[in-house]
């Protein structure tokens, strides 16, 4: 658990096994300093999934810790996450005990006044502005695709046995195509990067009241993960806040 309370971003995070779990596939990591903050969510068995986790994590931070050139932030953070991708793929396709393993990813790579998102599978990125939480990001999975489309119900999609399938990860393929947008970004502004973890046993409704109640980034990210855990905590949970001065 890590907290920075400067002029620069505030920012604080945890993660918890969860209540069924018997160890932790996700892994999250950031430098306030750059403006860049990283939630990752494993897959792939117990060493597989942590190993991916922390790898994408670790690469994409070493990137933005160099003093490396870019033609724009965008392809900055592109390019995080291309070799994010390019370090899971290859380690998993020289280890056969991580073979298929990969990685979710949501990133939020601050550049006032505007914030850029990128994320690959469903981990998301929300924003909490003015009393309204928002969600920045769409589930590249197979149920939510299909919600999108209509040929699901919400009831259904909450239901399917499908639940699961994740239809874009870092690392399980040699080449990754992240979706980015860009924001504007507003005094105050709250930013909540998660796994699924928790969005799968907490709803907006509880996640934004839980906001609202403002109290530090520390004791919010920690009453996030003890909502998660007493509806079942059926999966490993992080959360990571990230307040605009």
């Amino acid at each position: 658990m890590t907290t920075e309370t400067t002029r620069q971003p505030e920012a604080a995070a945890q993660t918890s096994t969860g209540r069924v779990r018997n160890h932790n596939e996700d892994a999250f990591g950031y430098l306030a300093d750059r403006g860049i903050f990283v939630v990752c969510d494993g897959m792939g068995g117990a060493a597989g999934g942590e190993v991916a986790s922390r790898l994408a994590i670790d690469t994409v931070l070493e990137l933005f810790a160099s003093d490396s050139a870019f033609e724009s932030p965008r392809e900055q953070l592109r390019s995080a996450i291309l070799r994010a991708n390019r370090a899971v793929h290859d380690r998993a396709e020289s280890d056969p005990g991580l073979y298929g393993m990969g990685t979710t990813l949501v990133a939020l790579f601050l550049v006032p006044p505007h914030a850029l998102i990128a994320h690959a599978g469903d981990s998301r990125c929300y924003l909490y502005r003015d009393g309204r939480l928002t969600r920045q990001t769409h589930d590249h999975s197979l149920v939510d695709e299909q919600l999108r489309l209509g040929t699901l119900t919400r009831e259904e999609a909450e239901n399917s046995p499908f639940r699961s399938v994740i239809t874009r990860a870092v690392g399980t393929q040699p080449g990754v195509t992240p979706e980015m947008n860009e924001i504007p970004v507003e005094p105050g502004d709250l930013f909540l990067l998660c796994s699924d973890g928790l969005t799968r046993e907490v709803d907006e409704d509880s996640i934004a009241r839980i906001l609202q109640a403002g109290s530090s980034l520390d004791l919010t990210a920690h009453t996030l993960i003890e909502a998660a855990n007493e509806n079942g905590g059926h999966d490993n949970i992080t959360c990571l806040l990230v307040r605009i001065p």
